[in-house]
């Protein structure tokens, strides 16, 4: 039994061992490695795309994601500037009550739009303008800048025509600006060829390479200057690369611009942050109606006009200067003061001298023959030319009469908000003028006292005299109706924010919008939590 199971296993050994040996046998036996590594192969593949697809989609989620909060940061700001055109579209009256426009940190700092527990998710806006410090711009406030703080390009030509010598007088305000420069942007913007004193015309652009033409009209953008001859992008936008209104560590040395010395910090910005192209005020009274204008020719109508809002005394003497003209007392010659019961007018005389401002009508007396009286007689003006007691009826007067029959104004400089740089450019502008208009006016609306709504407070406080005054009225005004801001939309945790630079015009009702750039590629421009965040 024994042999025969050794036989047997002999036997099978046998077979065992011929058949491991049969080339068929290894054959198949390798074909089973192979498809075993195959399959790992393939599935290491598979996990691989696996992998790399998940990888895909997370970044294809995340960039979803981020383009949605860069949509949603864009509507963030876009609320913003309907939140200003709303804003000012209300009555001045709801506008002071509310606080202002020009700092209100309660309307336009960190206002709440999209509310969440996630500060990733919680999305605000701000409205930010450049603050004001002794005159100079610095820093930063919530609101919104009035475009008549700045000097208007495109009424410098108009200003020159007025008063021969006063667009350059008025660009060379500028710092680092030179003769040369303000004679090129002048005959840049003028519609003749002929080159002024130190300008350049098309005899000098066509000699460039590439050669062009100057523009020989209005400007369409700030940024147009840059094509002006010697005007350079550091004299046009500064030191201040992301527009914010003031140097960041960072942002070039203050005093890299070349030839210009900013030990100040008044060409931070450079000249675009006092240049624009849309200052623009309404020429209407305080009930939005067309103001008097007194050289019209009816004097009948005149009169009317005059009784319904002022004594009729006031009526009497404006008609009687307008008839009459000034007169230019002698000595010995008595004046009457003008009542009501003086005498009566031949209101269907023509008026025969026009007035070249309401302020002709100041301390002026007439000479007056009235109805029945067979002398004239000399009659004083109302209007004293006293400081003091001209604080009492030049606000009303300014309310409500012209000499301008234009229903808007343009260009012309708010005394009460601009820059110290601004002001010393206006003709006729002094030093002293400025620095006491700077240390006597508060800038925001809401804490401005009322008789200094118009340009003429500067008169009425004796910090400049009737002749004075009278030569800067073409060129100043006591505010604007177009306004600009930075918008910015924003999440309390960061992310992606969206930064707009808008300029709104509120002569018409409701306001709208003039001019809307994105300056998100600059950055945020300014940290969360000065925006306003939620305190964590």
């Amino acid at each position: 039994a024994t042999g025969w199971h050794w036989r047997l296993a002999s036997a099978g050994g046998g077979t065992l061992a011929r058949r491991q040996c049969h080339p068929r046998y290894s054959a198949a036996k390798s074909r089973r490695g192979a498809v075993l590594v195959l399959v790992l192969v393939v599935t290491a593949l598979l996990s691989l795309a696996a992998l790399t697809f998940s990888q895909l989609m997370l970044v294809e989620h995340e960039a979803s994601k981020l383009a949605a909060e860069r949509v949603q940061s864009h509507a963030l700001a876009a609320s913003g500037v309907e939140a200003a055109r709303w804003f000012l579209s209300q009555d001045a009256q709801v506008q002071k009550d509310a606080g202002s426009w020009y700092n209100n940190e309660e309307k336009f700092r960190g206002v709440l739009v999209t509310p969440d527990d996630d500060p990733y998710s919680r999305g605000r806006f701000a409205l930010v303008a450049p603050a004001m410090e002794d005159g100079r711009r610095g820093g930063v406030r919530f609101g919104l800048e009035d475009e008549s703080t700045r000097l208007n390009l495109n009424t410098l030509i108009t200003a020159d025509q007025q008063q021969p010598g006063s667009g350059r007088k008025i660009l060379m305000g500028l710092p680092g600006m030179t003769e040369q420069i303000a004679d090129a942007i002048l005959d840049w913007i003028d519609a003749d060829d002929e080159p002024r004193e130190f300008g350049a015309e098309v005899e000098y652009y066509s000699g460039l390479d590439p050669p062009y033409a100057p523009k020989n009209g209005p400007v369409a953008t700030v940024e147009e200057l840059l094509l002006v001859r010697d005007v350079t992008p550091q004299l046009l936008f500064g030191v201040d690369l992301n527009r914010n209104g003031f140097r960041d560590p960072g942002e070039p040395d203050p005093m890299s611009i070349e030839n210009v010395d900013n030990a100040d910090g008044a060409m931070d910005g450079g000249w675009s942050a006092y240049l624009t192209l849309h200052s623009l005020e309404l020429n209407l009274d305080p009930d939005g109606k067309a103001r008097i204008d007194l050289n019209q020719d009816d004097m009948e109508k005149l009169h009317k006009q005059l009784s319904e809002v002022f004594d009729v005394s006031w009526a009497n003497y404006i008609v009687a200067y307008r008839q009459n003209g000034p007169y230019e007392s002698t000595s010995g010659t008595s004046t009457t003061l003008w009542s009501p019961d003086v005498g009566e007018l031949d209101l269907t005389r023509k008026g025969q001298f026009p007035l070249s401002t309401v302020l002709d009508l100041i301390g002026k007396p007439v000479q007056v023959q009235f109805k029945e009286e067979d002398k004239k007689r000399v009659i004083g003006s109302p209007f004293l030319n006293v400081p003091g007691v001209m604080s009492v009826y030049l606000p009303k007067l300014m309310d409500h009469v012209t000499v301008n029959k234009s229903p808007m104004i343009p260009g012309r400089i708010n005394i009460n908000q601009a820059s110290r740089t601004v002001l010393m450019g206006i003709p006729g502008m002094t030093q002293d003028i400025v620095d006491q208009i700077v240390s006597v006016r508060r800038v925001d609306p809401a804490e401005a006292e009322d008789q200094r709504r118009h340009e003429t407070w500067i008169l009425a406080e004796g910090i400049v005299d009737l002749d004075q005054m009278k030569a800067l009225m073409p060129f100043v005004c006591g505010g604007g109706c177009v306004f600009r801001t930075q918008a910015v939309g924003y999440f309390d945790a960061g992310g992606p924010a969206t930064r707009l630079e808008v300029i709104l015009d509120t002569t018409k009702r409701p306001a709208r919008v003039l001019f809307w750039r994105e300056l998100s590629h600059l950055g945020r421009g300014y940290a969360r939590e000065t925006l306003g965040i939620e305190a964590p």
